[in-house]
């Protein structure tokens, strides 16, 4: 796609100021910008604990020219399904309540209450931003952690043990409207996703893979290259879900070797060709499972 078709596609407004405090090269920050972009004004944010509560700044200042409202770590999509009550109850069906959370507040400590919202089917937009693993507080291990990472709780002698979670079979299992992933790489892709959502009456929820220098141990301008090369190699495949039964690739997935895609990556330094040879068996098996899917159904 040109880059004059890119530029028609995404929306001039800006709704993130400069001077906001994220890291060079943050792809936390590219997802808030796109998002945002896409919803408008007419947005209301709650975030739990997470990157961003220290990136919009300290109260009462804020980087973000529409209303945020910080919440508990457990506490996104349950605040976000108040908020909407009471926009409700004022006749306000036009503003979109978006509640933003990172992999720690989506997989692990806000996923009871993203299940309530879902099973009610609030008329929410959930987006988790995902950088795989508890960056605000130091590099901990989240369960959006890939197999075989560093981080400061699963160091090289110990990596990580156990699989990332497959949080969209799980959206997918409470039949939402809509939930599709998407990342930082493939900005068209992102807006297209977030309008749909607005247009969607009930729960949506999207999920965008947003690199992290520091937790990645990768160089800053490296964030849009490797969100694009998960997706070639189908570590992280892009696609929709409608109603938890119609599956829909959204962008090419060529099928990269994954090898170069780790080894970029000093998370992943300490790992063996063995190893990665059984990462690369994983998403093998991962994508034909996910294939079926968009050609079957669930």
């Amino acid at each position: 796609m040109s880059q004059v078709v890119i530029k028609d596609k995404i929306p001039q407004l800006e709704l993130v100021a400069s001077g906001h405090v994220a890291c060079p090269g943050c792809g936390g920050s590219l997802a808030m910008r796109l998002v945002l972009k896409a919803l408008g004004p007419k947005t209301m944010i709650t975030m739990p604990a997470c990157c961003w509560t220290i990136i919009s700044g300290p109260y009462p200042q804020s980087a973000l020219s529409v209303p945020l409202l910080h919440t508990a770590f457990e506490a996104t999509a349950a605040t976000a399904s108040g908020i909407r009550a009471a926009l409700d109850m004022q006749g306000d069906k036009d503003t979109t309540v978006l509640g933003w959370a990172g992999d720690g507040g989506t997989f692990d400590i806000g996923l009871q209450a993203l299940s309530g919202a879902a099973e009610r089917n609030e008329d929410i937009l959930y987006v988790c931003y995902d950088n795989e693993a508890y960056m605000n507080t130091g590099i901990q291990r989240s369960s959006a952690t890939p197999w075989g990472a560093w981080t400061t709780t699963t160091p090289a002698a110990t990596p990580k043990s156990h699989p990332k979670k497959d949080m969209m079979a799980i959206l997918a299992a409470h039949r939402v409207p809509y939930a599709a992933t998407t990342t930082i790489g493939h900005p068209v892709d992102l807006i297209e996703k977030v309008q749909k959502a607005r247009a969607t009456r009930g729960t949506k929820f999207l999920h965008i893979l947003a690199p992290c220098p520091p937790g990645w141990r990768v160089a800053d301008e490296e964030t849009i290259e490797l969100a694009r090369m998960a997706v070639r190699t189908r570590v992280f495949p892009v696609y929709e879900i409608e109603n938890g039964q119609r599956w829909r690739f959204t962008v090419d997935h060529p099928g990269d070797p994954v090898e170069p895609y780790i080894r970029r990556q000093g998370r992943f330094r300490h790992l063996t060709p063995e190893q990665i040879r059984l990462i690369q068996s994983d998403v093998d098996a991962r994508w034909d499972t996910l294939k079926r899917r968009v050609e079957y159904g669930a």
